[in-house]
């Protein structure tokens, strides 16, 4: 089984909304659906958890079954930072007894531009690796500086990559590192890759995509707006 994890717990506080950027509706239908529709469409992927409030949970359920997506089985309480809520998600699964072999993509609701083609990579990687990272190349000349008011040093843009989601991990090991953790470890975590890239996980690097943006900002939600009304869709 491929599952997925849809991590739609985030407050969007920096984009000062009365309502979790996720939830804002463009195009008639909120920011999750369009990733959750493309993931209903992507073919090696089985079964989807979305991790979000109890309180949105219903409304969440209300569109999908509008808009008749059949991947998505069933809810987890979204956790104090971001790793809390992929384990509740990963316990999700667990409690099904997944076979051996089994694999995770954990995607980020405010990602709406996440491609079929992406997806696939993300999980189809597995067949040779323990976890996959989808990145960016580094643009921009960087500087390292330990007190923020001079330049230490200077680092190699051509090995620095800009880590993007959905990333993918063998269900059985990712689980086990994760279950392990104790609570404060589990908030220091920073990026779903670096607990599996800690703990001894293989992780291979795949080509991201520019249009994977997330939505942060107010900027970002312009961004994503003009495009669906540019393109009448999201690509």
């Amino acid at each position: 089984m491929n599952y997925a994890i849809v991590l739609s717990g985030g407050t969007g506080v920096r984009l000062g909304s009365d309502i979790p950027k996720q939830y804002i509706e463009v195009g008639g239908k909120p920011i999750i659906m369009y990733a959750l529709e493309t993931i209903e469409q992507t073919a090696c992927i089985d079964e989807v958890c979305v991790v979000a409030e109890e309180a949105w949970q219903g409304k969440i359920q209300d569109r999908i079954r509008d808009a008749g997506l059949n991947k998505v089985s069933g809810f987890a309480p979204a956790g104090k930072t971001r790793q809390h809520s992929i384990l509740n998600g990963l316990e999700y699964f667990a409690a099904r007894n997944p076979e051996a072999g089994s694999t995770v993509l954990i995607h980020d609701a405010a990602r709406p531009n996440v491609s079929v083609k992406l997806l696939t990579g993300c999980v189809e990687g597995l067949e040779s690796a323990d976890g996959i990272l989808p990145v960016l190349p580094v643009k921009d000349t960087m500087y390292l500086s330990e007190d923020g008011k001079q330049i230490t040093s200077l680092l190699n843009r051509d090995q620095l990559f800009s880590g993007q989601a959905s990333e993918s991990f063998d269900f059985g090991k990712y689980y086990q590192i994760n279950h392990e953790l104790t609570d404060e470890e589990l908030g220091a975590i920073r990026g779903s890759t670096e607990i599996a890239f800690k703990k001894g996980l293989l992780v291979k690097l795949i080509d991201g995509d520019e249009n994977n943006f997330k939505i942060t900002t107010a900027v970002d939600l312009e961004k994503f707006r003009d495009q669906i009304e540019r393109n009448g869709n999201h690509s």
